[in-house]
């Protein structure tokens, strides 16, 4: 079993940056990667960016290629979601997810522990 608590959401205007960090506890190994995912009011959930255990190999999608960093902190023991030059289309519940390692890494369908997701809100 895996449990997963996302912190760090808030409100930032256009421009700003935000750190969204996942704690997790439990048992999560190399065969695994690790998730961010985001959902708008209306829209899709969105795979933003993974982070696969065994390698630090990360994805992102491309929408935020350029502006979100997806990184795993050993000291803190937190898979971290970097995210700079907010955009007002960036506003979304953003959750942690756990799953096995596969293609595509933003299939929703391959994770199966989840956060209660942490808010972030783009003002322009």
């Amino acid at each position: 079993q895996v449990q997963l608590q996302e912190s760090g959401g808030g409100s930032v205007p256009a421009g700003g940056s935000l750190r969204l960090s996942c704690g997790a506890s439990g048992f999560i190994s190399g065969s695994h990667l690790m998730a961010w995912f985001r959902q708008a009011p209306g829209k899709e959930s969105e795979g933003v960016a993974a982070y696969w255990i065994a390698n630090g190999r990360t994805f992102s999608a491309d929408s935020v290629r350029d502006r979100f960093t997806i990184a795993r902190d050993s000291a803190r023991n937190t898979l971290d979601l970097h995210m700079l030059r907010l955009k007002p289309e960036d506003t979304a519940m953003y959750y942690c997810a756990v799953g096995w390692y596969g293609m595509p890494w933003n299939d929703a369908k391959r994770y199966n522990y989840w956060g209660q997701g942490t808010q972030v809100t783009v003002s322009s």
